[in-house]
C-alpha cells in the first residue's frame, strides 16, 4: 500500500517556473515506477513524465521535453517535477501515480495504481 501526496501547485505567469512534490508512504520498492499525469478541464488525462526510483526509465511527453525535468530524493521518498518555461497549455491538474512493472515502464493512466489527490498548475498568458 502506498499514499501518494502533491504539493506545490499554483498559478504562475507564463515563462515562469514551478516544482511540484509527490511525497510517497508506505511500502515502496527501487523498481517502482512513478510518473506525473495532467488533466484539463474536458480533456483526458495524459502523461507528462515518468522514472523509477532507481533512476532508469526516465521519459517524457512530447510537449514537455526540454521544459520539465523528473527527479527523485530516495532519502525522502519524494518525486519532483520542475517545471520551467512554462505556458498556458499546460495549465492543468497534476496527478502523481505510482505502479510495478515487471519490464519497462507506461504511459497509460489505466496501468497505475495508485494516485495522489492533484494539485492545481495555473498560467497566465
Amino acid at each position: 500500500q502506498v499514499q501518494l501526496v502533491e504539493s506545490g501547485g499554483g498559478l504562475v505567469q507564463a515563462g515562469g517556473s514551478l516544482r511540484l512534490s509527490c511525497a510517497a508512504s508506505g511500502r515502496t520498492f527501487i523498481s517502482d515506477t512513478m510518473a506525473w499525469f495532467r488533466q484539463a478541464p474536458g480533456k483526458e488525462r495524459e502523461f507528462v513524465a515518468g522514472m523509477r526510483w532507481s533512476g532508469t526509465y526516465i521519459n517524457y511527453a512530447d510537449s514537455v521535453k526540454g521544459r520539465f525535468a523528473i527527479s527523485s530524493d530516495n532519502a525522502k521518498n519524494t518525486v519532483y517535477l520542475q517545471m520551467n518555461s512554462l505556458k498556458p497549455e499546460d495549465t492543468a491538474v497534476y496527478y502523481c501515480a505510482t505502479a510495478q512493472f515487471r519490464f519497462g515502464a507506461s504511459t497509460l493512466s489505466a496501468n497505475y495504481n495508485y494516485w495522489g489527490q492533484g494539485t492545481q498548475v495555473t498560467v497566465s498568458s
